[in-house]
């Protein structure tokens, strides 16, 4: 929002998703709409003025220290180490990307629904994917 960080992506992302767990809706104030980038395919300026929290055991999150903007949800651990979820609304053009999966849904707000035939997956669904055993099993 204020320019001290920004990224350049290298892959074109043609997909986005939304992640309707509580921790995103609290950080994000509603679902997280976040376009998946490896690694290798992205790069940060403005170093300094990143700050991140371990959020899980398995993922972190950052912020511009100087406004606040959220920068990524990051995999930490696990099959899918090293993923970026950046927000979308951070990328300068967005068009041609569609949204076409939901994660956590079943801790989605009922107040809205996105439209289309979205793959939806549950929290157990999600947590298998990221390679991830949920606390106290």
């Amino acid at each position: 929002m204020c320019g001290a960080v920004g990224f350049s992506a290298r892959a074109a992302a043609t997909e986005f998703a939304a992640c309707h767990c509580k921790m995103c809706q609290r950080w994000a104030g509603s679902a997280l709409l976040a376009v998946t980038v490896g690694d290798a395919d992205i790069t940060w300026r403005g170093a300094e003025h990143i700050r991140r929290i371990a959020s899980s055991d398995w993922a972190e999150r950052a912020w511009c220290d100087a406004c606040g903007t959220g920068l990524w949800y990051r995999i930490t651990d696990g099959p899918l180490v090293g993923s970026y979820e950046v927000p979308i609304g951070l990328f300068d053009d967005s068009a041609g990307i569609t949204l076409t999966r939901e994660i956590f849904v079943d801790h989605k707000s009922p107040s809205f629904a996105f439209a289309g035939d979205l793959d939806q997956m549950t929290e157990a669904q999600t947590l298998a994917m990221f390679g991830v055993t949920p606390e106290g099993a």
